[in-house]
């Protein structure tokens, strides 16, 4: 297995099936997600808090995909070692893509992670770090992964909080174009959940954003 990222939580390979299962004919890529212990905790909580995390990510992302989402498929959830083995999404990150492709069709791009959004957001799950950087672009499709702050949470709240991060992202990776950008995002979000849907959740993002200035304000004083 080769190591290819390391987070606080988790340690995540790259394999494939041949060395996480021992059959020879699948050479098909897998991701492995490593909830690493943490000594600072006590054993028992440490133990209790990576099998909840794991368990939930894993359900997280079967409800996902029963509501339609391109994500990752759970290949394995191992309750032991605290792994999950998941489907390797091979494709071009979509932060890339989109500064690459004319603008048409970076916005029908746009529009497709909105109603990625807007079917994660229907099936009651907040992804908790929407960027660019966590979508793939593969065959045709947009894929959202790395699910490891994402949580079932169906409030408008959580929801505009979800949208207002991906804005930030936005604007901070593609700061030329990012307003048309995420104004295709919400047509896409709309497409899925309404119209009516889409207005409350901007309604909740607008609140959020001048909480956000109100505290910076304050800081600044």
């Amino acid at each position: 297995m080769k190591l290819i990222a390391q987070g606080a939580e988790a340690k995540i390979y790259e394999a494939d099936f041949e060395e996480v299962f021992g059959v020879p004919l699948l050479k098909e890529r897998v991701i492995v997600k490593h909830r690493i212990p943490k000594r600072y905790r006590i054993k028992e909580i440490d133990v209790k808090l990576r099998k909840e995390r794991t368990v939930r990510e894993a359900r997280i992302l079967h409800r996902a995909k029963e509501f339609g989402v391109n994500c990752p498929h759970v290949y394995e959830v191992d309750l032991r070692d605290m792994k999950l083995v998941m489907e390797y999404i091979e494709g071009q990150r979509l932060k890339e893509l989109l500064e690459s492709v004319p603008m048409e069709e970076r916005l029908e791009l746009c529009r497709e992670v909105g109603r990625q959004i807007g079917k994660l957001h229907k099936a009651g799950i907040v992804h908790g770090d929407l960027t660019t950087s966590n979508m793939i672009f593969r065959d045709g499709k947009v894929y959202l992964i790395d699910f490891g702050l994402a949580d079932f949470d169906s409030t408008l709240e959580a929801r505009g909080v979800d949208l207002h991060l991906l804005r930030r992202a936005m604007e901070s990776t593609h700061y030329t174009w990012f307003e048309r950008g995420f104004e295709a995002v919400l047509e896409g979000y709309a497409e899925v959940l309404g119209e009516e849907a889409r207005k409350e959740v901007e309604e909740k993002m607008r609140e959020i954003e001048s909480r956000g200035r109100y505290r910076e304000r304050s800081w600044l004083s």
